[in-house]
């Protein structure tokens, strides 16, 4: 039984709801009996708290486990913190300059406005007479009052106060922003109490003098009460403002006030399974609400037992089987076929419940856009099913960075029976362990427990012929690759229809050279089996043998290249033979790495991974069952590509498939292809290090955009007054810079995203800039991301 029946039969099993006994358990087993869940609130599992964590809707590529969301940037936040600061300091400065002059009386005419709206006999005869009268006193003592008022409200919006107490105290976490609210509202308390603000006189003199005179029985205890209210009135009216800023109603309420007790677990919870419970299986839910509460499961366990719940499509035949697995295994439901429950190891950050996995975080800072500054990026199905292009030099993270974390969130994708990955890289290429995997081919290395199939599990011999010519002269531009698929099919073909089998390497290598006795030999098998329509075959392709655009010798050359004795134990297709088909990705949730003998076979590498690619883009487009998320992830994609492959990777998206592609340069495709590959990748990322060539086409790539520029002209002053020109000599004496007019322009433009030398020059190490596509049309502009974090 091969590896693909293998996990036909088990996947079977896992849809059917009977999951191995032999299934490993985080902990001990339950008790038979489990109690109902209790009323009491028990402390969150960390499981629990993975699950009820928020995830908004964000845009593609955005790390969306607890992202919150950045607020709409306004326009004052343009200025810098030191600059805000700077300007506040300078309006109080200012203010209290004014404040100081006006207070002394130091400003002539002060008084005017006021005696123009009071009686004349109120004031001492003259522009500068003071007051006459009680009232003209009380009336100047309001006057001032206004006044202070009318300077600290200029002054204020002046310094744009309101944005330094945002910027500097609201948005401080609590006890900080509470503490430091108090703190300004005690400054403000003393100024006004000491009478430097001129805050209760006014209040006092524009009420009635009626309520502070002894009332007819000479008792001032009216006066007295009248005038502690309007104490306590003025104190709240004035710590109100700090107060709302400060926060300090919420933070009351918080430590005053205990929060009252919320339910063990609201139905509306997910760890409370609430779309098993509207489906009616109460009893599976508590079972699961259990092993989540209890530590027992993971967060690849819940996932898991979503998307079988998923599976069941609302049959309900399959919700009962789900049910009874459910009611039997708990947490070890549905497990994937190899009994894994998780990864030996796991090296980067994932969030199964999005399909994310996170892998830096965009830079805060320009030329990143405001909403984007400091937030996660991360990868999932729905943007590597566009496939992914990455671009960067040997040492530029592409492997550790990149491909490590990618192939572990569909390894563990894989485990919840979401995805099949298939890795290929070269021989000692830190990709995980070997547990990690399903099957490992290495080939070349005879301790390798699995082949590979040469013709891809298949049993059409033009299907197998036109694999294979891909990967034998695909790249060749002097071979039609056409043509050298109808020489195979004419040699495997029959081959196949008298021995139930294609041929191995050495075989095939007799028959594409043409060698007589292999010739004669087949002919008669096919004549003594009276394969009449396929010795016609074959003696069609013996008659173009030796012709100028015969394609046998050009793959015979290539073939030659597995036929070396380090491969003699690999692409064997007897039934003693173990090979691994590409097929079995079709319906398994598999995980695969194959291993390339890149250290003195480069060639044959290259070829193998033609071949491994041409495969997989057969497979996975030719199933009918596309629920499973395919991906092969190329870690050196060098001399690999196709002009039919690169179409066939531009069908992936619509067969729930992708690619991820590592490159150290575009140079390493043919040039005829560096368009159309760019055009068939959604997803793009170029790494620290890159030349300016390949920068210039992920320019083209990305195109432009409608940005608003500012131009600022600066003009000389001449002066025409001798005290102007004495005023600006001074000036240029002081500051060493002359009198200068500025004209400012701002106008839309339209500019490169990124220019190729911005890509190749100011891009810094460890860092990389990725523009994204998602399978439903999304996108997301090129931006710096910082692969440390």
């Amino acid at each position: 039984m091969n590896t693909g029946d293998r996990h036909d039969e088990t996947r079977a099993a896992t849809r059917a709801g009977r999951a191995g006994a032999s299934v490993p358990r985080p902990a001990g087993p339950p008790p038979p009996d489990l109690p109902p869940v209790p009323p009491a609130a028990p402390p969150l599992s960390r499981t629990e708290d993975w699950l009820g964590a928020p995830r908004p809707k964000a845009e593609p590529g955005i790390w969306r486990y607890g992202h919150v969301p950045r607020p709409d940037r306004p326009e004052e936040e343009a200025v810098g913190d030191r600059a805000l600061l700077v300007g506040a300091l300078i309006s109080l400065l200012s203010g209290l300059l004014l404040w100081s002059l006006w207070r002394n009386a130091y400003i002539p005419y002060q008084l005017v406005p006021l005696k123009l709206f009071t009686p004349e006999e109120w004031w001492n005869f003259g522009m500068f007479g003071g007051a006459r009268t009680a009232e003209a006193a009380e009336a100047v003592v309001v006057y001032n009052g206004l006044v202070c008022a009318a300077i600290v409200y200029w002054f204020g919006r002046l310094g744009n106060w309101p944005e330094v107490f945002r910027r500097f105290v609201s948005s401080r976490p609590q006890p900080g922003r509470a503490l430091t609210a108090l703190g300004l509202a005690a400054i403000v308390q003393v100024l006004t109490w000491s009478r430097t603000l001129l805050v209760v006189d006014p209040v006092f003199l524009l009420l009635p003098d009626a309520w502070f005179q002894p009332d007819a029985s000479g008792s001032v205890a009216r006066a007295m009460t009248v005038s502690y209210v309007l104490y306590a009135v003025i104190t709240l009216a004035l710590l109100w403002p700090f107060a709302r800023m400060g926060g300090w109603p919420d933070l009351l309420r918080r430590t005053k006030t205990p929060a009252p007790a919320q339910p063990a677990h609201p139905a509306a919870t997910p760890a409370r399974w609430p779309e098993l419970r509207a489906a009616g299986l109460g009893e599976a839910a508590d079972r699961l609400t259990a092993e989540v509460r209890q530590g027992r499961m993971s967060d690849l366990d819940v996932v898991r037992v979503r998307t079988a719940w998923t599976a069941t499509d609302g049959a309900p035949e399959l919700r009962a089987a789900f049910a009874e697995t459910v009611l039997r295994d708990g947490a070890a439901a549905f497990t994937h076929p190899s009994g894994d429950r998780d990864l030996p190891h796991r090296s980067a950050r994932h969030d199964l419940l999005a399909g994310q996995v996170r892998i830096g975080r965009y830079v805060d800072g320009e030329p990143n856009p405001y909403r984007s500054r400091g937030v996660g990026v991360a990868l999932e199905p729905a943007v590597l099913g566009t496939s992914l292009l990455a671009v960067g030099p040997p040492g530029a993270g592409k492997t550790r960075r990149l491909t490590v974390p990618v192939v572990e969130s569909l390894a563990l994708q894989a485990l919840a029976g979401k995805c099949a990955v298939l890795a290929v890289c070269a021989a000692g290429t830190p990709l995980a362990e070997d547990e990690a995997y399903d099957v490992v081919v290495r080939i070349g290395d005879r301790s390798s427990v699995h082949d590979l199939d040469l013709y891809g599990g298949t049993t059409d011999a033009e299907s197998a012929s036109a694999v294979l010519a891909e990967a034998l002269v695909g790249d060749l531009d002097a071979v039609d690759t056409g043509r050298a698929a109808t020489a195979l099919a004419q040699l495997i073909g029959p081959y196949h229809a008298v021995h139930g089998r294609f041929p191995a390497v050495p075989e095939l290598y007799e028959l594409l050279r043409a060698e007589p006795a292999a010739l004669q030999r087949l002919a008669s098998d096919l004549d003594g089996a009276g394969e009449s329509a396929m010795l016609r075959d074959l003696s069609s392709r013996v008659r173009q043998m030796g012709t100028a655009a015969d394609p046998c010798p050009a793959l015979a050359d290539r073939l030659a290249l597995l036929d070396r004795p380090a491969f003699s134990d690999f692409f064997a297709t007897d039934p003693a033979a173990r090979p691994f088909s590409l097929r079995a990705l079709q319906h398994h949730p598999m995980r695969v790495r194959v291993e390339l003998p890149e250290q003195g076979y480069a060639e044959a590498s290259r070829l193998l991974a033609r071949l491994i690619l041409a495969q997989f883009l057969t497979a996975v487009t030719a199933r009918t069952d596309r629920s499973l998320f395919a991906c092969l992830v190329l870690d050196d994609a060098t001399a690999t590509l196709t002009p039919d492959t690169v179409r066939g990777i531009g069908r992936l998206r619509s067969a729930n498939a992708g690619v991820v592609l590592n490159l150290r340069t575009v140079d390493d495709v043919p040039e005829g292809l560096h368009i159309p590959l760019l055009g068939a990748v959604g997803c793009h990322m170029a790494f620290s290090g890159v030349t300016t060539w390949d920068g210039r086409r992920f320019t083209e790539a990305w195109g432009t955009e409608w940005v608003e520029t500012t131009e600022v002209a600066q003009h000389t002053v001449f002066a025409n007054q001798p005290f102007t020109r004495a005023v600006h000599a001074l000036r240029k004496l002081v500051t060493g810079k002359a009198v200068v007019t500025k004209a400012v322009t701002v106008k839309k433009v339209e500019r490169e995203r990124w220019s190729a030398s911005e890509l190749a020059r100011g891009v810094p190490a460890g860092h990389a800039v990725l523009s994204l596509t998602t399978v439903r049309g999304e996108h997301a502009p090129p931006l710096l991301v910082d692969l440390r974090d």
